[in-house]
Formats: structure tokens, sequence, C-alpha cells
């Protein structure tokens, strides 16, 4: 028996997602958070990190320097890296471990943990703030006296648009 499957309330899953305006704001609150902290967002960084908004699916360094290729022939592994780490620490994008890739960050007005979906389709990547299982998994890892570096989780699976979608072809 099938079950209907819902779309979830994300705005990246509605017809509705007006992704220019996505990725303006992304900019603009790179371009202001950078002023305000005194750090330059250069030409370079401000492409790449234009590149990995180009969609919310995440973006390996090599694709990145293959697309900036085109626009700058003296564009080197290196200088990718170097933006990468930048707009890292700037808390404008996020690192993929299990991908070995990077998605722009959709909070990076605050420094927030990460709760990464993956949806092993479409590729596409959301960031949930999720405080409840943050809360938890805080409590767990001060009871065990563990000194934390980073925290992310990345889960993989089916994200509600290709659910729903797989669920129709199957009728």
């Amino acid at each position: 028996m099938n079950t209907p499957v819902e779309v979830s309330a994300n705005p990246l899953h509605s017809s509705g997602h007006d992704h220019k305006k996505c990725v303006s704001e992304a900019l603009g609150t790179a371009e202001h958070l950078c002023v305000v902290r005194g750090v330059q967002l250069t030409p370079i960084r401000h492409q790449v990190l234009e590149l990995i908004w180009e969609n919310h699916k995440a973006v390996k360094a090599y694709e990145l320097l293959d697309r900036l290729k085109p626009q700058m022939d003296a564009a080197k592994p290196a200088t990718i890296y170097r933006a990468l780490d930048f707009l890292i620490e700037q808390g404008l994008i996020h690192r993929v471990e299990s991908l070995n890739a990077f998605v722009g960050c959709r909070c990076s007005a605050h420094q927030h943990e990460q709760l990464l979906l993956i949806c092993n389709n479409c590729q596409e990547v959301e960031e949930r703030s999720a405080p409840e299982v943050m809360q938890a998994l805080s409590q767990e890892i001060k009871q065990a006296d563990f000194i934390v570096h980073s925290k992310a989780i990345e889960i993989h699976g089916i994200c509600a648009k290709c659910a729903q979608t797989m669920a129709g072809e199957q009728h």
C-alpha cells in the first residue's frame, strides 16, 4: 500500500522558490558581514561564493576551479582552497564532509551548529537548525567530558520533493 508523501515546508522545495533572491540575499549578507568584521570579500572570494550559491547542491573544489577557469585563467587549486577557507572561517559556507564538497550557509549572520540533510537523488543540501537535537547532543558531549573541535550532523536520504516525484512515478 502506497502512503501519500507530503512535501515539507522547506522553501527550497516550493514552486515559488525565488533562487535569484536567495543568491542576492546570501551575497548581500556576505558583503555586509565582511564590512562589519573588517575582512575583505575579494573578487575571487565573491566569485567562489557566487558559484557555490548557483544552486543548493554541494559543489566540490575542483568543480569550482573548472567553472572559474574560463573567467580567470590564472586560477589554481590553491586559489580556490584559500577562498574556501576564508568563506568557511566567516561562516558563509559549510563543508559537507561526507561529500568533500561545499554548500552555501543560509544562516551566516549568526554562529550555529549544523544539521545537513543531503538528498542522494538530486544532491540538494538542506540546512536545518534543529535546536532540540543539538541541545541533546551537547548534553551527551558534556556528560562524556568530550572536547569538541567541530560539530556537524550530515544525514543522507531522499528529500521530500524527490520522494513525491518517485511516489508519482509508481502510480
